[in-house]
């Protein structure tokens, strides 16, 4: 029974900043990568940031340079440190993970429910 769980969105002013925080809890006996994507009615879903379970990240061109993304492995942990907010920034935003419950079973994507980001004056 896995779960993912995000936390940390909210209304902010432009150029303010938010941390999101994705929390795997469950069996787990290994998280391979952890990523944010978001997505806006109407629009597709698209990629954020990733992190691979040794730290390795990759920023999307729209938010490199503002965003950051970073993890814990000992607390399951994933985090997207968002800066200069911009009002194009405003999209529900959603944790991924690629878990494996145990060595018995294969690797599963697993989603959060998202947390909302909106970014207004």
């Amino acid at each position: 029974q896995v779960q993912l769980v995000e936390s940390g969105g909210g209304l902010v002013q432009p150029g303010g900043s938010l941390r999101l925080s994705c929390a795997a809890s469950g069996s787990i006996f290994r998280i391979y990568h952890m990523a944010w994507y978001r997505q806006t009615p109407g629009k597709q879903r698209d990629l954020v940031a990733s992190t691979t379970i040794g730290g390795s990240t990759n920023i999307a061109d729209s938010v490199k340079g503002r965003f950051t993304i970073s993890r814990d492995n000992t607390k399951n942990t994933t985090f997207l440190q968002m800066n200069n907010l911009k009002p194009e920034d405003t999209a529900l935003y959603y944790c991924h993970a690629q878990i494996q419950e145990s060595f018995t079973m294969a690797p599963y994507d697993y989603w959060g429910q998202g947390t909302q980001v909106t970014v207004s004056s």
